[in-house]
């Protein structure tokens, strides 16, 4: 089982990307898909959550507005769509299967992971 992202490169601030994470060998849609980032010489951080099946979504504050999670079943995708980017939203950019239990969401070790994109807002 396997979790594939792309979608990352450069870009400047105020722009836009789109991350994909496919899913290898399992459904997507019965999980949910959350999507996390890690900063050169910081510690992990959550962007955010879709359960797949129903859609519902949640984000991060600091996403809220400019970020937004979506899927496509039939590709067995989930996308994380990123607008106005900014510097501090540099970062690798990783999907995971998570946990979700009412407004709390998480991934741990037991959850698949991704290799990682790499996302770098710079002018």
């Amino acid at each position: 089982l396997q979790l594939v992202e792309s979608g990352g490169g450069l870009v400047e601030p105020g722009g836009s990307l789109t991350l994909s994470c496919v899913g290898s060998e399992f459904l997507l849609e019965w999980y949910a898909i959350a999507w996390f980032r890690q900063a050169p010489g910081k510690e992990r951080e959550k962007v955010g959550c879709l359960a797949v099946r129903n859609g519902i979504t949640n984000y991060t504050e600091s996403v809220k507005g400019r970020f937004t999670l979506s899927s496509d079943t039939s590709k067995n995708t989930v996308y994380l769509q990123m607008t106005k980017l900014e510097q501090t939203d540099t970062g690798v950019y990783y999907c995971a299967t998570a946990k979700w239990n009412d407004e709390i969401w998480y991934a741990d070790e037991s959850d698949y992971w991704g290799q990682g994109t790499q996302v770098t807002v710079s002018p």
